[in-house]
């Protein structure tokens, strides 16, 4: 016994050792980033050499505005450090690079881009923008996705590897029913809704997708490939509209040889990466050895755009990002968000704002506390704008439909002005492994909703008139902020979704634009012309995370490794950098993801 005793004692005592010195060597690599990342930010503000060319990869998500990270030890362990790449830090870069003196064209890499069509279509725009300075754009993949394809279509020249291939498969979206796997549980969904569209609740009941809800995504889809073909056919005159669909649907050109890609002007040829120094450094009118490549990060360093905190003619843009929650960290917290609204509400500095939009909706009740908040925002005499990105739709349009004026990418989808409730009834399954729930309460509705039982028929009435209360007010909201009809928003409800265009020509949508035009709208309606500085809202709170070399330097691993005792494995590595991990801080469309 004493034996053991000391044994685990000492195990202890070194254990607690090893801790402290990886901790203190942790400490020491975090260190090294902060002053790493701030000499990095000293020494670039002017390292832009001339005949230097933008380097836009495609590759991987693209998220809609950077957040707060956590301290992800596992990819310290494995030396991955790079952040993900955001729509906003690529428009503000493509920016930068068109009035920068010393970038003298872009390369778009494309390798796999992975984001929602209304994302591609405002990259792409900001890539058109760029074009219109006269610069050359050059586009090259080893295998080129569709969605590279759409952003690149506008480029001067692109460019296949020979042995690549060129996916172009029109657009999907899937949903997974699940009503044979609750019912192989023993769970049933009990539904009280409003509005024929709002499919949101159909995975939960059925086994496969409605009439109605089949035919507004057929109708969804098809427009949005209508607008996305219209763009790919604009590269040549040579391809139309009909020898696209014919090259998707009876070619199989995704699993066909790249020359057929080439003949019918997809791309302009073929090319192994190694030669397209040569191609871009003659675009630019250099010679190879000149020729110099920057990033993202680099151009970002160049411009203040969306830093000026503390300007006295501010205009605000203010992100709301993701499915609206109640309560915790992801999502649209309304407990965090109403707070915000109301402190630049207050704020003298901010003289008008632009919330961007990008959420599927969420809670009614949170949906309901940011639009008041966006009503007192307004009632301070200050124009707001709202801007949609990849989805405004539900809860999404509750918390825009107040705004002066409305901006939506052709291709964000919106509307679904619907709610349901979704309440399950685990009985069976609790029968299943011989759980019998036995309640006592003062009155027969104490216990209402139950998860054990179904709901009776006045209950089901009262959740119903429920539901309906807060539909009537969610287009009572949609009728004034719009300024039309109740029985017109009536006629347009009925949580169906819309792509923009058709929702501009119904009146759900202002104006077809992005961000950038929703700001210089804001900007001449509050008489402040071009004389306004822009500041991005949340705040990122950088942390510990935020300070290591995005470069992903693998010196801190190295120097665990050297410092861990023989036989510690990457585990118990792990456990000791977790006491480093620092963390960030319904009203819902069908559950769906749309790729291209």
């Amino acid at each position: 016994m004493l034996k053991k005793f000391f044994l685990n004692f000492l195990s202890s005592f070194v254990g607690a050792w090893v801790a402290l010195v990886l901790f203190v060597a942790v400490a020491v690599i975090v260190g090294i980033g902060i002053v790493a990342k701030l000499g990095v930010a000293a020494s670039t503000s002017s390292s832009v050499s001339s005949h230097s060319v933008l380097t836009l990869d495609l590759s991987g998500t693209i998220a809609e505005v950077e957040e707060a990270s956590g301290f992800d030890y596992m990819n310290l362990l494995q030396g991955r450090m790079e952040r993900p790449q955001t729509l906003n830090r690529m428009v503000t870069a493509l920016r930068e690079a068109k009035v920068n003196k010393s970038i003298d064209g872009l390369y778009i890499k494309c390798n796999g881009a992975i984001a929602s069509p209304a994302t591609l279509n405002a990259l792409r725009e900001a890539v058109v923008d760029f074009k219109s300075s006269g610069k050359p754009v050059y586009a090259y993949g080893d295998a080129i996705g569709m969605g590279d394809l759409f952003v690149a279509s506008c480029a001067d020249s692109i460019f296949v590897n020979p042995g690549g291939e060129v996916h172009i498969n029109g657009i999907n979206g899937t949903v997974m029913y699940m009503k044979n796997l609750f019912d192989k549980l023993g769970i049933n969904f009990q539904v009280v809704k409003v509005g024929t569209f709002k499919s949101a609740v159909e995975p939960y009941i059925l086994n496969e997708m409605s009439a109605p809800a089949r035919a507004q995504l057929d109708t969804l889809y098809g427009n949005m490939w209508n607008y996305i073909a219209a763009d790919l056919c604009a590269k040549s005159e040579d391809l139309s509209r009909e020898r696209l669909d014919s090259l998707v649907g009876k070619d199989f050109i995704s699993y066909a040889p790249v020359q057929l890609a080439v003949k019918n002007h997809l791309v302009d040829g073929t090319a192994y990466e190694r030669v397209m120094d040569d191609k871009i450094a003659s675009a630019i009118g250099v010679k190879k050895k000149k020729l110099k490549y920057v990033d993202v990060d680099l151009l970002i360093s160049q411009t203040d755009w969306g830093t000026a905190y503390s300007s006295d003619d501010q205009i605000a843009v203010l992100y709301a990002t993701g499915e609206i929650v109640d309560g915790g960290r992801g999502g649209i917290n309304y407990e965090r968000l109403v707070p915000q609204i109301v402190e630049l509400a207050d704020n003298d500095d901010v003289k008008a704002m632009v919330l961007r939009v990008n959420s599927p909706g969420g809670s009614a009740f949170g949906s309901e506390q940011i639009g008041e908040a966006l009503d007192y925002f307004q009632s301070k005499g200050k124009i707001l704008a709202v801007s949609m990105g990849d989805y405004a739709a539900s809860g999404g349009y509750w918390i825009s439909c107040g705004a002066d004026r409305i901006f939506a990418d052709p291709l964000t989808i919106t509307g679904s002005i619907g709610i349901f409730g979704l309440l399950p009834n685990a009985e069976h399954l609790l029968d299943k492994i011989g759980v019998t729930p036995q309640s006592v309460g003062t009155a027969p509705q104490a216990d209402f909703p139950s998860l054990y039982r179904n709901m009776t028929p006045a209950q089901r009435d009262a959740m119903q008139a429920y539901v309906e209360r807060g539909y009537d007010k969610f287009v009572g909201r949609v009728a004034k902020g719009r300024k039309m009809p109740r029985e017109r928003i009536l006629a347009i409800a009925e949580g169906r979704v819309w792509d923009a265009q058709s929702a501009k020509r119904i009146g759900l949508v202002d104006e077809l634009g992005s961000l950038r035009q929703a700001i210089e709208w804001v900007a001449a309606q509050s008489d402040m012309g071009k004389n306004y500085d822009v500041a991005l809202y949340p705040r990122v709170e950088q942390n510990i995370w935020d300070f290591l070399p995005a470069d992903g330097d693998l010196f801190g691993m190295k120097l665990m490794q050297e410092l861990a005792p023989e036989g510690m494995g990457a585990d118990e590595m792990a456990a000791t950098v977790s006491l480093l991990r620092q963390k960030p801080l319904k009203a819902a469309m069908i559950p769906m993801r749309v790729r291209l």
